[in-house]
């Protein structure tokens, strides 16, 4: 069996997660109705904060901080892509399962596994948090920040912390126009 390296300290993490083989299915309504429920039902099992996400149609990604001394994101994960498989039974089926997958309880929904980095200080965090809302605009998904709607960039500026009109299209480096 493989082991994966996780972080063992710190609080503060960046995720990415995956649509099973890339699909674009996650921001259909269904799941994104199944996503939330459960972050909800987990949060208040396993406590943690949302400092920034944004979902577009094959990946995700975002930023948690977990309470002091907790660094056990994966079993939040687990539950959290669990309650979203489980809500939306059937409805995404792909290809027949493999009898691996069947034995792994697989569904076809999620890809297995996730990405994770431990936000080591106040820059990294702020690169993170900055790379998460420009990342619908890299995609091609909006053609700024702002007009997508399946992220937390709008309480950034609620909250004063971009300007409205923060960044926006961006050149094939990746870097905004400004």
């Amino acid at each position: 069996m493989s082991r994966y390296r996780r972080a063992l300290t710190g609080s503060t993490f960046f995720f990415t997660l995956v649509a099973y083989r890339r699909r674009p299915i996650l921001c259909d309504d269904v799941i994104l109705r199944a996503l939330r429920g459960a972050i909800l039902a987990v949060r208040s099992r396993r406590p943690f904060t949302i400092d920034a996400w944004v979902q577009l149609p094959d990946h995700l990604h975002c930023i948690w901080t977990l309470p002091q001394d907790d660094t056990n994101f994966s079993r939040r994960w687990s539950e959290i892509k669990h309650h979203v498989s489980y809500a939306c039974h059937g409805m995404y089926d792909g290809p027949a399962l493999s009898q691996r997958m069947k034995r792994s309880r697989l569904a076809t929904i999620w890809q297995p596994r996730f990405w994770e980095h431990r936000i080591r200080d106040e820059r990294d965090l702020s690169q993170h948090v900055d790379y998460i809302h420009i990342n619908p605009v890299r995609h091609g998904h909006a053609q700024h920040a702002s007009l997508w709607p399946y992220s937390s960039f709008a309480r950034y500026v609620r909250n004063g912390i971009y300007p409205a009109d923060w960044c926006g299209p961006v050149d094939e480096t990746g870097l905004c126009w400004e």
